[in-house]
């Protein structure tokens, strides 16, 4: 009797759905069972169990690698990697599938953070160690997996599944074709809360490296002239983060260059001004052109010609994050550098 084999097809999501949808589609045309992430979640132990099980009834695993290793377990392995460890741990025939790094790729669509990129480099180096299979997009790939898939069948064959008639047959691909496409989008929906919160971290990492390599000088002065005023030089993260605490409700400019001045001389500043207007509204718009402040909301009189700021989500969650940010990429923190960098 025909067989019908039950293909496990591992990958990353967001940067890999057309092809994954090829994957599925070059298993279902071969009229096999393709199953995948898309329809769990492995967001725990439990669901993990869920697709440890589901893998270890799988006749063959096909991994996807592009140029993003994925979401972590808490362990810092990817779910992909884990899923293909314990796939090679059960005995299931391992087909590889591994971007050609000529490929044309988008740049939304390659991991930055370099431990991420080493961590994938380590990865594909481990499905190199096997026969492998390099593919330069979707429609290249979809012809490489069924050809690989119908090598494998015929030169390992594995238990799959019998089936009874070709009516019931034609019915089960045609219900898994549903269930596969509903899941998928059902995965999407889940995973749009995650993929944010992932790509917020590194927005907020990018925009802390950004204030960290920029520097400001500024001449402070202690009394009504500017002619005894003394330079200091900061970064931009530095400058932000003595501002932010006043910004969360809202701040005006003078209030600013008050709070700045204090971060560096203490109490030793001209109480209007500090280090003038001008220089003020620039760092502001530093700070406005990278998104981490606005114009505050609050009404004020008429009468008040002030100009007041408050922080954006973006500002909250730098203020929030840096110092975690601040030693996972070796910058030394405002208060190892405030002693050392006046001029």
């Amino acid at each position: 009797m025909d067989k019908k084999y039950q293909v496990f097809i591992s990958s990353t999501y967001e940067d890999l759905k057309e092809e994954r949808d090829q994957a599925i589609k070059a298993v279902l045309e071969m009229g096999h069972i393709p199953v995948g992430m898309e329809m769990f979640s492995a967001a725990d132990e439990e669901q993990w169990q869920l697709i440890a099980r589901q893998i270890e009834a799988t006749d063959y695993y096909v991994i996807i690698v592009g140029h993003r290793y994925g979401s972590e377990t808490p362990e810092g392995i990817s779910y992909t990697e884990k899923e293909y460890d314990y796939a090679k741990s059960c005995g299931v025939p391992s087909l590889g599938f591994v971007i050609d790094e000529k490929a044309s790729w988008p740049v939304d669509r390659v991991d930055k953070d370099s431990k991420k990129k080493k961590k994938l480099d380590g990865l594909k180096n481990k499905i190199k160690s096997k026969p492998v299979h390099f593919w330069s997009g979707k429609e290249d790939l979809h012809g490489k997996i069924s050809i690989s898939l119908i090598k494998a069948m015929n030169g390992n064959p594995r238990t799959g599944w019998t089936r009874t008639d070709e009516s019931l047959d034609a019915s089960i691909t045609k219900e898994l074709s549903r269930l596969s496409a509903e899941n998928s989008k059902l995965r999407d929906e889940n995973n749009k809360l995650l993929n944010k919160q992932l790509e917020a971290v590194d927005e907020i990492r990018d925009v802390v490296n950004i204030l960290n390599e920029n520097s400001r000088t500024l001449q402070i002065r202690s009394e009504a002239s500017f002619d005894t005023a003394t330079e200091h030089t900061r970064t931009l993260l530095q400058l932000f983060l003595a501002v932010a605490p006043n910004l969360i409700l809202e701040n005006t400019n003078e209030g600013i260059a008050s709070n700045v001045s204090y971060s560096i001389v203490g109490t030793k500043y001209h109480n209007f001004w500090p280090f003038g207007k001008t220089p003020t509204e620039h760092l502001m718009a530093d700070f406005a052109a990278l998104d981490l402040v606005e114009p505050s909301k609050k009404k004020h009189p008429v009468s008040d010609k002030s100009s007041y700021w408050s922080l954006t989500r973006i500002g909250k969650q730098v203020q929030k994050r840096s110092r975690r940010i601040q030693l996972e990429e070796g910058i030394t923190t405002s208060e190892d550098r405030l002693d050392d960098e006046d001029t």
